[in-house]
């Protein structure tokens, strides 16, 4: 059986998908942005600062899912410029601080919605 996850801490999906989908066991995490989930717009600032706005919105759909970043087993990061893979894996490292750290992919791509620097997307596990 698959649960839909929404949260208001987190922007609203900005299509046809879920902010999360919980499948037994698992929670899937749709890629976040840096987006500010008051105003709907990509927060200000450098990289860091984009960074922590995306972790901060999967955070909210974690905690929605009664989880936190302990529960995640995958993170893939997209980047728009491979060169921000040292600050956002600094801020990264606030947010993943487990015994078990996550497998995870960084990879760069041609672009990102609404001209977005970072997003990211998680698997988690309740177990």
């Amino acid at each position: 059986m698959k649960k839909q996850i929404a949260t208001n801490h987190a922007p609203k999906a900005v299509g046809p998908y879920s902010q999360g989908v919980q499948a037994g066991d698992f929670l899937f995490a749709s890629g976040q942005i840096p987006l500010d989930p008051a105003t709907g717009m990509i927060v200000e600032g450098a990289i860091d600062v984009q960074a922590k706005r995306v972790f901060e919105n999967l955070k909210a759909v974690l905690n929605e899912a009664d989880l936190d970043f302990s529960n995640v087993v995958s993170a893939t990061v997209y980047l728009a410029d491979i060169n921000d893979f040292a600050a956002v894996n600094s801020v990264y490292s606030d947010y993943f601080t487990g015994e078990v750290l996550p497998a995870r992919c960084a990879v760069q791509v041609a672009a990102l919605p609404k001209g977005a620097q970072v997003e990211v997307s998680c698997v988690a596990y309740r177990g």
